[in-house]
């Protein structure tokens, strides 16, 4: 997978500070920006105040909170000058970002209390569009950032927003900041990070729908794989993850997730949900690991971890898989991680005859 994140937020910075360049002679105090409370100047000014924030956090490594600092601006900056803010605090995380290894996480609180270098270069670009439409708006400029950006910002930190036929426009809706037809207006909104669960030997990332993408097209989704690519029900599962994000009705926390070995960061296999939950509270998990790291207890470690964490949860209350009768390591790994083999009775829905059904209750 290429690597995504430098070069993006160097790309949104020179989009938003040429736009604005054009206008350094307006008055950018008594101006509104869109709909925001803020002015445009004041709007800039948060702009280059959550670009220097990211970059510190990502290079401090904050685990519990943001590192207690804000940008601060020299008495009589005008307009210009604020570009320039912007423009340096956009390289400090284009430099951050490109020198972050990929597999280190910092503070962020929403939603799963961390994010990862791409987390922290898809929501510098994200505050430096958004901002920038809010600021041209209340200027009265036309501004349309790449299509291709767009859709790398939604496919990173929107996961739950269905996309659009256009990215800029779905961008903007799901922030609250535009219509789409046949959807309802946005009031409230989150952008999410992976979730991230880590296990005594394991850290199972969240894969978005953007490493899912390059999964499906025979990349490596962004991770080093040991033995050098991911076993094909990977592919599968992330092919199963784009359907549920195209529609609309993926959810992090029942997506797909990778097992990488603290070790040495090599990903060593998947874990994935079939879906939601249904109206009782059931839903399918399935797995797979690359031959190499079979028989050393991998797979039994992160489904225990994420059967307890899905089973904590109001909304669920029973995890199940489906097994190939023959497949007899795979079933002992669903019994040591506290699955039990169904009774006969509870299998009707297993069309093949060849499967077996272990169930796990909350």
């Amino acid at each position: 997978m290429r690597t995504w994140g430098g070069d993006q937020v160097t790309e949104a910075v020179a989009g938003s500070v040429e736009l604005l360049r054009t206008v350094t002679d307006k008055d950018w105090t008594g101006v509104k920006a869109s709909r925001l409370d803020w002015t445009c100047r004041q709007t800039a000014e948060h702009m280059a105040g959550d670009l220097i924030a990211y970059a510190g956090q990502l290079a401090g490594r904050a685990q519990t909170a943001y590192v207690p600092f804000e940008l601060g601006f020299e008495e009589g900056t005008g307009q210009e000058g604020v570009l320039d803010v912007i423009e340096t605090t956009g390289a400090l995380l284009t430099a951050t970002v490109r020198t972050t290894p990929p597999r280190v996480r910092a503070f962020h609180p929403y939603p799963f209390r961390s994010a990862n270098r791409e987390g922290f270069a898809a929501m510098g670009v994200a505050e430096v569009l958004l901002h920038t439409h809010d600021i041209a708006e209340g200027l009265g400029l036309e501004y349309e950032p790449p299509a291709e950006l767009c859709a790398s910002v939604l496919a990173r930190i929107f996961p739950h927003v269905r996309p659009g036929p256009e990215p800029w426009p779905t961008l903007l809706w799901a922030t609250g900041r535009g219509d789409l037809p046949g959807r309802a207006p946005v009031t409230e909104w989150r952008w999410a990070n992976n979730l991230v669960l880590p296990t005594e030997r394991l850290t199972l990332e969240g894969v978005t729908p953007a490493s899912a993408a390059d999964l499906v097209a025979g990349g490596d989704g962004g991770f080093v794989w040991l033995g050098d690519a991911p076993f094909e029900g990977t592919r599968e599962v992330a092919a199963g993850l784009l359907q549920a994000y195209d529609g609309g009705v993926h959810r992090p926390e029942f997506g797909a997730f990778v097992l990488v070995r603290r070790e040495d960061g090599r990903a060593v296999g998947s874990l994935a949900f079939h879906g939601m939950p249904d109206e009782e509270g059931r839903t399918e998990v399935a797995y797979d690991l690359v031959e190499p790291a079979r028989g050393h207890g991998y797979a039994t470690e992160a489904l225990t971890a994420l059967a307890e964490r899905t089973l904590a949860r109001d909304d669920v209350h029973l995890l199940y898989a489906a097994v190939e009768a023959a497949n007899t390591p795979s079933q002992a790994v669903l019994t040591r991680a506290g699955f039990v083999r169904a009774e006969v009775a509870e299998e009707p829905f297993l069309e093949d005859e060849t499967l077996r059904l272990y169930t796990r209750r909350g």
